[in-house]
């Protein structure tokens, strides 16, 4: 015989001001929380985060892919081609060292910078060049083929510089314009460890590559002191003697400049020679 199921106990609850008018409602009692219950929700629960580890985990070191493996394959070919000589490192050091070896080739400096534009220009198909400047350079003023290298630039070139964003420039016009590329920390030149390769391997070639094959101005602005540097497509560079970059001293960690500051202890050298 199966016991009796007994109702639960009725508790009155008034809902009028008059208590002699009492209306009586089911109203069961709270359930004890279940364990599973409590697992359940602890789970769903977000930690807390700590504050120095979203700070760096705000700016990830970039890690390069397939593409961009390909990519510095493709250009230290071309650099080597240009030198007539090759690294025995692998990878990005011995692009480093190919990069030197291209600095001592040149007689002067503009030598330099030639052979580096004659490298940019041989990675490009023939004539797509010549078509983007005549088809998309002159489309908005300029604007939309500044805004178009700009993103190519961000995605095709972190392999060589680390990681760097899109972001707005002020124009002359006095517009602005998401036609900037700004790198975080640029690995070239935290490699090179050089003003001058900096200046006459990658700055200089690089503003005359974009202005006179594509129809582009552009004005680069490396920091010497935290290796940030900011592209800026549409904007024309001022002249050698106002610009400051070519004023720059050498770096504190150019092995180079540790054994001249040795030898000319009592010479004042204002900028690095190389530049």
């Amino acid at each position: 015989m199966k016991p009796l199921a007994l109702p639960l106990p009725l508790r009155p609850i008034s809902i009028f001001p008059n208590p002699s008018y009492p209306l009586f409602f089911y109203q069961p009692k709270p359930l004890p929380q279940t364990r599973v219950f409590r697992v359940l929700y602890s789970s769903l629960q977000s930690k807390p985060v700590k504050v120095e580890d979203a700070a760096s985990s705000s700016k990830p070191e970039y890690k390069p892919g397939f593409l961009d493996h390909l990519f510095l394959n493709l250009f230290r070919n071309k650099l080597v081609q240009e030198v007539g000589w090759d690294s025995e490192k692998p990878g990005y050091d011995g692009l480093i060292e190919v990069a030197n070896r291209l600095m001592m080739k040149g007689r002067t400096n503009s030598d330099t910078r030639e052979a580096t534009v004659r490298i940019l220009v041989s990675l490009f198909p023939p004539f797509l060049l010549e078509l983007y400047r005549i088809l998309i350079t002159p489309i908005g003023g300029g604007k939309v083929a500044a805004m178009m290298v700009a993103r190519v630039t961000a995605l095709t070139c972190q392999w060589l510089m680390g990681t760097c964003t899109v972001n707005s420039v002020d124009l002359p016009d006095g517009t602005s314009c998401r036609s900037g590329v700004f790198v975080d920390k640029c690995k070239y030149l935290e490699e090179s460890k050089c003003v001058g390769i900096c200046i006459n391997t990658c700055k200089l070639p690089t503003q005359n590559f974009f202005k006179d094959y594509m129809g582009i101005p552009l004005l680069m602005e490396p920091n010497f002191s935290d290796y940030t540097c900011q592209f800026k497509f549409g904007i024309l560079p001022p002249l050698a003697e106002d610009d400051i970059a070519l004023k720059e001293p050498c770096l504190e960690i150019c092995p180079d400049a540790t054994r001249r500051r040795e030898v000319t202890r009592a010479m004042n050298v204002p900028q690095c020679p190389k530049a």
